[in-house]
Order: structure tokens, then sequence, then C-alpha cells
């Protein structure tokens, strides 16, 4: 059974760093998969922010290019998001996600591409 667990998250004052964790198990690391961070604020739809590919490739939404980062460690098979810069819009539910293949360009911050995901952990950014 595939499990994905967040943590790391808190509340922060502009300007602040967050880094979250999200460990996988259960999980096979065939040939092809992509994994992703969304978010979700109370009233809003979920939105992707980053993702990595299998082949190392990344995506990264525009509202967070510069100052988040996405990473992986396959050995501890754990997934990170380095937040940098938070800003009171940044405040959301942040939940990883894992999908078993390779989504198109224009698929990878579609929530319904991805079969697995966590519970989620909250960030909250003060001003």
């Amino acid at each position: 059974q595939v499990q994905l667990v967040e943590s790391g998250g808190g509340s922060v004052q502009a300007g602040g760093s967050l880094r979250l964790s999200c460990a996988l198990s259960g999980f096979t690391y065939s040939n092809y998969y992509s994994m992703a961070w969304f978010r979700q604020a109370p009233g809003k739809e979920r939105e992707g922010v980053v993702s990595i590919d299998s082949d190392g490739s990344t995506s990264v939404a525009d509202f967070v290019k510069g100052r988040f980062t996405i990473s992986q460690d396959n050995a501890k098979n754990t997934l990170y998001l380095q937040m940098n810069s938070l800003q009171p819009d940044d405040t959301a539910m942040y939940y990883c996600a894992a999908a078993v293949d390779l989504p198109l360009w224009f698929e990878v911050f579609v929530p319904s591409r991805y079969e697995y995901w966590g519970q989620g952990t909250q960030v909250t950014v003060s001003s």
C-alpha cells in the first residue's frame, strides 16, 4: 500500500523559510514516475506548485518561481519542498502527490493525474 506523509509545515512571518518533507512508503520507483507538491487555500481550488519527474526534470509554477525548490532523496524515499521568501499568499495546506507514469507537460499540475496523495501539512505565513 502506497503512503505519503507530509511534515514540516508551520507558522512563519513573511520573508521566512520552511522545508517540507514527504515520506513515501510502498511506492515503486519504476522507470517513469512523477512527484509533485500541490497546495490548497480555503475557498480556492487545489493548485500545482512544483513537480519532478523520473528523468529529473522539474516544473515550477510562475507564482513560486525563484522561491520554491523541489528535490528528492530516493535512498530515503523522501520528497522535499524548500520554500524561501514566503508571503501571506503562500498560506495553504500543502500536499505531496505521486504518479506512476509521466504526465504530459500540460498535465503536470492537474491533480487528477496523480494517483497517490498525502494528508497535507499546513503552512501559515503572517505579514
